[in-house]
């Protein structure tokens, strides 16, 4: 039996120079408890990074405050020098002071550091994608955003990205740039940021969800996937990627057998009926 691999998602454009498979991995996972320091299994989070290739993943999406630091120091550690078509794409904004504590820090000569700092661990010359990981209440959003422009006028940065933004906040950023990605908690059971997707698809933005697997197993989803011999998580990332051809899905894992499962999910084609099912999930 063939091999189900990101392909099978089919494809997408972020930034309009840059082509990828439509079902990316998040690197999150590949970090301690906590998401803090290294992951317990390191030799498996390193086969999991191996295993994208076969599996034709050429998106991670990853960040400095993973580990901190330790999510992109295995990327460069293990898949440099990078294939040609892998986009890595990083953010930065979050302190870490300890394991599950998240400070946002938007300070201009904050970002740069972090830009700067990302730049040196993954090996590169320029991100191609680099994600502002969270508003600032402290900072007002033009100086963080600024930040990122004066960056990506340097050459460090090719396309900016925003996360956990309201439309408002998006507006005030594309004012300043474009903005070629938005990256906001979107699953089954948490549809707060319904009018982003819409948007990002009539303005031909991406949409990257995070947390795309949270709350999967409910009853129905479970029903569905029985129907296609699925799990309840991959009968949920078929549905993000129904949702919306603006939709890049970044599910993690720190195991190969998750990864498998996960890509495997671009696989399944829902019917209408099990679709519109899912829509309505929340109104039951």
């Amino acid at each position: 039996m063939a091999t189900i691999t990101a392909t099978a998602a089919g494809i997408i454009d972020l930034g309009g120079d840059l082509t990828i498979n439509r079902l990316g991995f998040g690197a999150m996972r590949l970090t301690g408890e906590g998401i803090w320091g290294l992951p317990r299994d390191l030799s498996q989070a390193k086969e999991v990074l191996r295993r994208l290739r076969d599996l034709d993943v050429n998106f991670i999406d990853t960040a400095d405050s993973y580990g901190p630091e330790v999510s992109e120091q295995l990327i460069a550690d293990v898949l440099y020098p990078y294939p040609e078509d892998l986009v890595i794409a990083t953010k930065g904004g979050l302190e870490r002071p300890g394991p599950g504590q998240w400070v946002p820090n938007g300070r201009p000569e904050y970002l740069r550091r972090a830009c700067e700092g990302s730049l040196k661990r993954l090996r590169l010359g320029e991100i191609a994608l680099y994600q502002w990981h969270r508003p600032d209440p402290k900072v007002p959003l033009e100086e963080s955003v600024g930040a990122l422009v004066d960056l990506k006028n340097e050459g460090k940065i090719r396309h900016i990205g925003v996360s956990n933004l309201a439309e408002d906040e998006l507006r005030r950023a594309q004012e300043l740039t474009p903005i070629v990605s938005i990256q906001n908690r979107y699953n089954l059971t948490d549809r707060k940021s319904e009018d982003l997707v819409d948007l990002c698809e009539q303005e031909e933005l991406v949409f990257i969800p995070w947390g795309p697997l949270a709350d999967a197993d409910t009853g129905p989803v479970a029903e569905i996937g029985a129907r296609h011999s699925a799990s309840a998580q991959q009968v949920a990332l078929a549905w993000l990627l129904a949702r919306s051809p603006a939709m890049l899905p970044i599910p993690g894992t720190a195991t190969v057998a998750h990864l498998e499962q996960n890509v495997a999910a671009a696989a399944i084609k829902l019917d209408p009926e099990e679709i519109e099912e899912l829509n309505h999930l929340m109104e039951g």
